[in-house]
């Protein structure tokens, strides 16, 4: 049985996780964190880590990168495993999360879908044939409320791309600001907000005389919590390390 704590408890992914836990019999949800939200469940929720009176195995954050430095310490301080899937977390946040991982098990992943997953891996086979033949965008859509702009996933899917590829490619965000010829040696990254979409992203190929589409879209915020929750149970018990959705999928 993986016991786990919930950080951001009382947000919209933190209460789908706590009804997502509780329909399993091989995880339970043993506390909450939050420092806005009060009891919901037949779980404690703390406004702060350290109060915690439970010991989790593992600690699902969907909260915000401003959590990091509070989350990092009391795994540290306790041995506990780490799941990250919140997104926005700046280059030197990133880079303080792969150190972390030399001492503690630690999830990252900028998107906890198994679709989003396949779909990054589809674009690095799409790479290896096409070459540099073609020339690749990335549109990634969001509700009205998500701050932070690419999307985590759009950058993990154009991270995926420039992998494969010798890390060729340079990204850019920003068009308009350009009068120039498109260099082909970039990958374009658009955003939409707007209403409530979930999460789309589609990656395109343009090619001479043809268009080749990846598309993935999210229905629900669920798919992302039941991915969450898979890696909490997935990472219980293993060793310290930087693991990601490729590791729970190469794991089944």
């Amino acid at each position: 049985m993986t016991r786990i704590a919930i950080c951001g408890a009382c947000g919209k992914m933190g209460k789908v996780i706590a009804s997502i836990i509780e329909g399993r019999d091989d995880c339970e949800t043993v506390a909450g964190i939050d420092k806005f939200g009060e009891k919901y469940a037949d779980f404690p929720v703390y406004k702060d880590i350290n109060d915690m009176t439970e010991k989790p195995d593992v600690i699902i954050d969907f909260s915000n990168p401003s959590a990091l430095d509070g989350l990092l310490g009391y795994c540290f301080a306790n041995n506990t495993a780490l799941i990250l899937a919140t997104t926005g977390f700046s280059d030197e946040e990133t880079a303080r999360i792969k150190k972390a991982s030399e001492q503690i098990p630690l999830f990252f992943s900028f998107n906890m879908s198994l679709g989003i997953n396949l779909l990054a891996d589809l674009a690095r086979r799409a790479v290896a044939v096409l070459g540099g033949q073609y020339d690749i965008e990335i549109l990634e859509k969001h509700h009205n409320r998500k701050i932070d702009a690419p999307s985590g996933t759009a950058i993990m899917l154009a991270n995926a791309i420039n992998e494969a590829s010798d890390e060729k490619y340079e990204y850019v965000y920003d068009r308009h600001s350009r009068r120039e010829r498109r260099n082909e040696k970039e990958i374009g990254i658009s955003s939409v907000r707007g209403g409530t979409i979930v999460g789309d992203h589609d990656i395109i190929f343009a090619g001479r005389d043809e268009v080749i589409t990846l598309s993935h879209s999210a229905a629900s915020k669920e798919v992302f919590a039941v991915g969450a929750v898979n890696a909490a149970v997935f990472i219980h018990g293993r060793g310290a390390g930087l693991y990601d959705m490729s590791s729970l999928i190469e794991s089944k």
